[in-house]
């Protein structure tokens, strides 16, 4: 017996930067994630330094003189954009009722300020939502996934301008327009709180042209928000009924000990890391503790007249978040440091962790999930769960990931537990469905999918896609509705 709803949707979900490839194709303009460099050279600790979270002059102005790929992974993904239709063909068969991927801006607004969209680019998704749902999928869209025309960086300072919020909103109008009714579920934006934790993915930061790291940060942030409100306001004007979300990474903390200090640590992780975000989106306004959040880091964050308006009138619908890992909270210098989706974090001694260090925690899921949806009752929806793993093809030429099928196994059992417990759970779409370029460290080898992409670090090989053994255990996990597990 299933502890699912019936309508629960069980999903997939990739991020266009990540998958299309085709960068300069189809009228596309180049974006920030175009501009993450790569070399297959590099061990794990250049891998890890080099992962662009505070970009550099140098390595922006690098980026943006070249034309070549090699040294590019997202410039070449894995060629969705010639491949959707097999691609999806093969959700289909695994029984997907959602499919989450992501718009790219540049492929719509190639500098970002133009004053007329891309025909080229919204015919693709226009025919790619349209081939979803011929296939039974319902689409969860989300409008900015990191991924920002280079334009809007080199001519307006990105997300420090408050200029970004009027592009961002001619950009949804236009989406809103001509794909609104194909899209069943709008996300403004990826994972809100990654400004801080990644400022060059969150918010087009050049980290040496900042006298202030954490104001330029913040006031980035602010800009987002109110983008954010303004993005349901206009969705739900244009679109009645429509369903506008909000997203954090979900950086799940418990506290080291039960020492005090570890409780309050934990509490402060919670807030600063997660809820800051939640009750800005889902609440309308910033919450009490982001004084002293501010006032320690030396940010002063300046709003226009009305902002405190927009964002209190225009809150989300629903909430939705990543979640791969939990962490330790403790001011204690002895724990073991391990990695992490954004940011590393203190060891648990209680988890084992991946081939990437992030520590495995589907208990974490339920606790996450009963935690949010005590605080705002709004539905939840998890937009990103899985595991990337060093996947090998055998001599059989099928790829064996007994890990994968244990990862999605327990937390699976744990969203139904959640559900159990009483969380309005709308649905679950498995990170990179399809083995995609890792967004965390720009590699092909750390792979998330029940489908096996045929490239290596530098681009190369068949680009055939291969089904795991993953393939056919997530397909009957959903034929049954979450009951065979």
């Amino acid at each position: 017996m299933s502890n699912f709803p019936n309508a629960f949707l069980w999903g997939g979900a990739i991020a266009s930067t990540q998958a299309e490839g085709a960068w300069n194709e189809g009228g596309k303009g180049i974006d920030t994630q175009d501009l993450r460099v790569f070399d297959v050279t590099w061990d794990a600790q250049e891998r890890r330094r080099n992962r662009d979270i505070n970009m550099t002059s140098e390595r922006f102005a690098n980026a943006l003189a070249t034309n070549e790929s090699e040294h590019y992974p997202f410039r070449w993904g894995i060629d969705f954009y010639h491949t959707y239709k097999e691609d999806l063909a093969l959700m289909e068969e695994l029984g997907l009722k959602v499919f989450r991927t992501s718009i790219s801006w540049a492929r719509i607004f190639p500098n970002g300020d133009d004053a007329e969209p891309n025909e080229e680019g919204l015919r693709y998704y226009e025919d790619l939502f349209g081939e979803c749902h011929r296939r039974g999928m319902k689409v969860f869209a989300t409008i900015l996934h990191y991924a920002t025309p280079v334009n809007l960086v080199t001519t307006y300072g990105g997300w420090k301008s408050r200029e970004m919020i009027d592009f961002y909103l001619r950009y949804c109008k236009v989406l809103f327009e001509r794909l609104g009714d194909l899209v069943d579920f709008w996300l403004p934006f990826n994972e809100i709180n990654c400004s801080r934790f990644n400022p060059w993915n969150g918010c087009c930061l050049i980290k040496d042209q900042e006298e202030n790291y954490d104001q330029a940060i913040f006031q980035c942030t602010h800009h987002q928000f109110v983008a954010n409100a303004l993005a349901v306001k206009l969705c739900h004007q244009m679109i009645p009924g429509s369903m506008v979300g909000g997203m954090i990474a979900r950086f799940t903390s418990y506290p080291a000990t039960c020492d005090p200090d570890d409780v309050m640590a934990s509490i402060l992780d919670e807030n600063y890391k997660n809820y800051f975000y939640t009750d800005v989106m889902a609440r309308g306004y910033y919450p009490s503790y982001a004084k002293r959040m501010f006032a320690n880091l030396g940010v002063e964050v300046k709003m226009e007249p009305g902002d405190v308006e927009i964002l209190r009138e225009n809150t989300v619908d629903f909430l939705s978040f990543s979640y791969y890992m939990s962490m330790i909270s403790t001011d204690n210098k002895d724990y073991e440091v391990t990695s992490g989706n954004l940011l590393s974090g203190k060891k648990n001694p209680y988890l084992q962790t991946s081939d990437w260090g992030w520590q495995i925690d589907p208990k974490g899921l339920r606790i996450s999930l009963n935690q949010m949806y005590d605080r705002y009752q709004l539905p939840l929806f998890i937009a990103e769960n899985g595991i990337g793993a060093n996947d090998v093809v055998g001599e059989d030429g099928v790829v064996h990931d007994p890990y994968r099928i244990d990862y999605l196994r327990e937390h699976i059992a744990q969203m139904g537990k959640a559900i159990e417990d009483g969380v309005d759970l709308l649905g679950y779409t498995m990170w990179g469905i399809i083995d995609i370029v890792s967004c965390g460290t720009i590699e092909m080898n750390k792979r998330y999918g029940v489908i096996y992409v045929d490239r290596d670090e530098a681009g190369h090989g068949t680009n055939k896609r291969l089904k795991k053994d993953s393939f056919a255990w997530y397909q009957r996990c959903i034929a049954s509705n979450g009951a065979d597990l």
